[in-house]
């Protein structure tokens, strides 16, 4: 059991037999009154997010949460096989529990999956990934002054903004929880 002080963004809880995820959380003191704690959660069956407020001394029980060394094998149909590089057991994983890391996965690289009594709840990438610019179109002279940015086509068919020297064939970091350019890799 943990206090609703103690939760923290990212920490995860079992209410009313679903799991939630603490999106956010707020510590604050009202007047001469007692203090609050403001926590939005993300139901992680339904997705559906939530903001609630709590006494700092209301209880939680904490969900234990396994983290598996993974790997992204392949796409089946609406689902994403991925492979636990320890037992090598096989896990179709559905676009909605992947999410967002869709954009930046490729066949071969390295996950980590989150799972909750055998079933897997989420899906954790690198916090940078480097991949191949497949389209872009070419800068021209003299506009590099401003710093300015252009659209680029990645590998896996998201699209970066990138600035305006980087070329079609060219290796960019992206960091994938705001999907950012960072920097050229050569």
């Amino acid at each position: 059991m943990i206090d609703a002080s103690g939760l923290r963004a990212g920490s995860t809880i079992e209410r009313h037999g679903e799991l939630f995820e603490v999106v956010t959380f707020s510590h604050s003191v009202v007047g001469r009154g007692s203090a609050v704690v403001r926590i939005k959660f993300k139901n992680l069956n339904s997705g559906a997010v939530t903001s609630e407020t709590f006494r700092p001394e209301e209880k939680f029980p904490l969900a234990r949460i396994d983290r598996a060394d993974s790997q992204y094998l392949y796409r089946d149909g609406d689902d994403c096989v991925m492979m636990d590089n320890t037992t090598f057991e096989q896990y179709p994983v559905s676009d909605d529990i992947v999410g967002d890391a869709l954009r930046w996965l490729r066949e071969g690289d390295a996950v980590v999956l989150r799972m909750f009594e055998g079933r897997v709840i989420g899906v954790e990438l690198p916090i940078a990934v480097d991949l191949e610019v497949t389209y872009t179109e070419p800068g021209f002279k003299g506009n590099t002054a401003t710093g300015g940015t252009k659209p680029a086509t990645v590998e896996t068919g998201a699209i970066v903004d990138v600035p305006l020297f980087v070329n079609t064939g060219a290796r960019i970091r992206v960091d994938t929880r705001t999907g950012n350019y960072i920097e050229r890799v050569r």
